[in-house]
């Protein structure tokens, strides 16, 4: 079998090194060189034509931001943004990822020689799942925030673990579906790789009066408040970072902070997010199996559960068990996902009602809630 080709991009030689002996270490994978900036790193993309790219936000002569777009008009190729933990690269991150950049891998702000090196397991995954996945270059006219009013009338984070638990060490399955006492609906979305992106797409279809959305999107602690900012500054509902014990309402949405578990609660007739700090759940924390679990017990027939493009399997049990609660189910099409991983375990696993392509979910997810109030 070909190894994969990766050139690595970073102005640090420690990072360089690191991410060269990490990389190196799989048998499926070749590091066919580095480079300090993207002057050279132009001339090496060229001689030396590699599968897979690691780009650092932060460069001298150009950064890489401008980097990645040039690239993406000229050479479409699978990229994964090499960020530091703070606000403003998330900033820069997301608008990475709009851009066309797959994913996103994390460097710790201290003592990277020995944290970088607990996340090889996961970068060496991601490098892979880029290899395969569907690069897909944006325009990024969204990085100018639409009116709401317009909208309305148009109407992974990396983690240490060393075992997968399932979604019963945060919460427990229950028989008892709780349903009887409110009819509001929960729109519950789930995803990964490529999912900052199609989550937006979603978002920005619906009007201000959908019922309320919780999202649980695969992504590093800091991100996730300006990845909420961001979709709420192109939707025209009102979408937040979820807190703990927080009144669910209509016209909101509210995205799982990067390091909790989101949980739908009940509170008498009334919906609540629930933050749990337990275990990662199929290595992930926030979990999109807890999310859909919790919205299962809790709305059943009356929610509808979205998975969409992510690598592994997080989210299609859960998925399931929203279905066997008597939720609305829609999992993304392979072929509007960047990669197929999380959607399509859901489908062989039977939990989708539907498989959509992205530009259609919106549409079914209000059909939905049209249909359950007639």
């Amino acid at each position: 079998m070909q190894k994969i080709r990766v050139l690595i991009i970073d102005d640090s030689a420690l990072i360089r090194r690191m991410l060269t002996d990490i990389l190196s270490s799989d048998s499926d994978i070749e590091v066919v060189g580095t480079a300090m900036d993207p002057t050279i790193a132009r001339r090496k993309i060229k001689d030396l034509n590699p599968d897979v790219i690691t780009l650092d936000i932060e460069m001298p002569k150009m950064d890489g931001i401008s980097f990645l777009r040039k690239l993406m008009r000229l050479r479409p190729m699978p990229v994964i943004m090499i960020s530091s933990l703070t606000e403003k690269s998330a900033d820069v991150t997301l608008e990475a990822l709009s851009l066309g950049a797959i994913d996103v891998v994390s460097k710790p702000k201290l003592d990277i020689a020995n944290e970088f090196s607990k996340y090889a397991e996961e970068i060496i995954e991601k490098v892979k799942n880029a290899s395969t996945a569907k690069v897909k270059p944006r325009l990024a006219k969204d990085t100018v925030a639409k009116k709401k009013e317009t909208l309305s009338q148009t109407e992974d984070v990396l983690t240490d673990v060393d075992s997968k638990f399932s979604a019963t060490v945060v919460l427990q399955r229950s028989a008892h579906i709780r349903t009887h006492k409110t009819t509001d609906k929960i729109i519950a979305i789930g995803a990964s790789t490529g999912g900052t992106e199609a989550i937006k797409d979603v978002m920005v279809d619906l009007p201000p009066d959908t019922p309320a959305v919780l999202i649980t999107q695969h992504i590093p602690p800091v991100f996730s408040a300006s990845f909420a900012a961001r979709v709420n500054s192109l939707s025209a509902m009102t979408v937040v970072e979820a807190t703990d014990g927080q009144l669910i309402l209509p016209g909101h949405a509210y995205v799982a902070p990067g390091d909790k578990h989101l949980l739908l609660s009940r509170d008498g007739a009334s919906y609540r997010c629930k933050l749990h700090d337990g275990l990662p759940v199929n290595r992930h924390k926030p979990s999109v199996d807890v999310l859909f679990r919790s919205v299962a017990e809790n709305a059943g027939k009356n929610s509808v559960g979205v998975i969409l493009t992510g690598m592994g399997a997080d989210g299609a049990r859960g998925l399931k068990e929203m279905l066997e609660a008597g939720a609305k189910t829609i999992a993304q099409d392979e072929k509007t996902s960047v990669v197929w991983g999380m959607p399509g375990e859901a489908v062989k696993l039977g939990a989708a009602n539907q498989v959509l392509g992205l530009q259609h979910i919106s549409a079914e997810i209000l059909n939905f809630c049209r249909e359950s109030n007639d």
